[in-house]
């Protein structure tokens, strides 16, 4: 079994920065599962954010969505199972619960991912 647990949610004003991170754990965890950032706003369906892929060794490919290109990044800590999730000019929109996912395999949809964290909030005022 694998565990994630997100931290870093919090308010930002617009045009300012969050940095939210990701504790994975468990006995299967593996460098090579793909781990990636999920969002859901109220009303609305959960969607992608970002993710990382593994390639070989400490090597992955990062993956974006649209809407946070240019202002988010994604990282990871392979020696701490971590990921990161920094959040640069953020808009009100961008308002949402934040999940962090892992699994063995995975990129851009949720349901390609097994193990989720309880998510964390971040709101941004205009």
């Amino acid at each position: 079994q694998v565990r994630v647990v997100e931290s870093g949610g919090g308010l930002a004003q617009d045009g300012g920065s969050l940095r939210l991170s990701c504790q994975a754990s468990g006995r299967t965890f593996s460098r090579s599962y793909a781990m990636g950032w999920f969002r859901q706003a109220p009303g609305k369906e959960r969607e992608f954010v970002a993710a990382t892929t593994w390639i070989a060794g400490n090597s992955y490919n990062v993956h974006y969505a649209d809407s946070v290109k240019g202002r988010f990044t994604i990282s990871r800590d392979n020696a701490k199972n971590a990921l990161y999730l920094q959040m640069n000019s953020l808009k009100p929109d961008d308002t949402a619960v934040y999940y962090c996912a892992a699994g063995e395999k995975g990129k851009s949809i949720a349901d390609e991912y097994d193990y989720w964290g309880q998510g964390t909030q971040v709101t941004v005022s205009s």
